[in-house]
């Protein structure tokens, strides 16, 4: 399984992306599709898919991580401005 660390998502041409939501269409949906492919293959057994969704939860909280220095480093720049 490869781990993304640049802003990836899927796109069009990638088998499964049709039936992903919305809301799942971030930049870690790329292990998303297969994910959710070995859950039907494997009639949703927690013990079958483990490696794949190890990789999609840790790309998950690698973006949260992402996420919130983004949103510290943004109030940081707003706190900044208004003390000048």
């Amino acid at each position: 399984m490869r781990c993304y660390t640049s802003l990836e998502s899927v796109n069009r041409s990638v088998p499964g992306f049709a039936v992903l939501p919305l809301g799942y269409r971030d930049h870690c949906s790329t292990l998303l599709v297969p994910l959710n492919k070995c859950r039907r293959t494997n009639n949703y057994a927690p013990w079958e898919c483990e490696h794949e969704r190890h990789a999609y939860e840790k790309c998950q909280y690698d973006d949260y991580i992402r996420r919130m220095k983004a949103l510290s480093k943004q109030k940081l720049q707003a706190l900044s401005g208004e003390e000048s």
